[in-house]
């Protein structure tokens, strides 16, 4: 199974997938925790410079390729491995991020996009993917709260010195992507409390871990 959290920057995504890990740690199931980008030794270098504030002047079409190295590198290494010895992938961001961001935001082609990933991403897509959906104008301040903090890296912070504009067309981009395949996402209020998106979340993951493990159940008696 394969579960990914996606959102605006402050929108808690690094807080809950924490709690997703742990919920499914108490199941006893057997899963992992990771990101994109920098979710392997070689996408850590990656990141280091797709996130680089000292990285603004890069070309939007090298961004995307960028990001595709590291998800090609990433699916290989961690995600299949994973999905493939009937593990449960958690992800931090995944290619609904390139959609959002490099596609709606950046304005690049969407069928380049796509074509991107069908060819050389085997087209894998989530089972599962919660949209942490959060206004820009609350989730910046929450970044850059943790940046000032110390929580996390200011080397890290090229996505937050953006446009509070982009910003707003990330989550735009975000919802729309949502639209188009409710099946697979579920858009939580991510303008709550820790606790509360935490309880909403949990509120799904109890559900479809349940069918997960009924079909898995099923495979093995095959």
């Amino acid at each position: 199974m394969f579960i990914t959290l996606e959102g605006i920057e402050g929108s808690g995504k690094s807080t809950q997938i924490l709690h997703v890990f742990n919920f499914l740690n108490k199941l006893g199931l057997k899963c992992v925790m990771t990101r994109e980008p920098g979710g392997t030794r070689i996408g850590r270098k990656i990141r280091s410079i797709l996130l680089d504030p000292e990285s603004s002047a890069m070309n939007p079409a090298a961004e995307l390729l960028l990001y595709t190295a590291d998800r090609v590198q990433h699916i290989q290494e961690i995600i299949l491995p994973m999905i493939e010895g009937g593990g449960i992938v958690i992800c931090d961001r995944y290619f609904d991020a390139t959609l959002a961001y490099q596609g709606v935001a950046r304005g690049l082609d969407m069928t380049l996009i796509l074509d991107l990933h069908k060819l050389i991403c085997r087209n894998l897509k989530p089972d599962l993917t919660f949209l942490l959906d959060l206004a820009p104008d609350t989730g910046l301040p929450r970044a850059w709260k943790q940046l000032k903090s110390g929580s996390r890296t200011d080397t890290e912070s090229r996505f937050e010195n953006e446009t509070l504009a982009f910003h707003e067309r990330v989550r735009a981009g975000y919802l729309a992507i949502a639209e188009k395949e409710p099946e697979r996402f579920r858009i939580i209020d991510a303008s709550k409390s820790e606790n509360q998106v935490q309880a909403q979340i949990t509120q799904v993951l109890e559900f479809e871990i349940q069918q997960f493990m009924d079909q898995s159940a099923q495979d093995d008696r095959k």
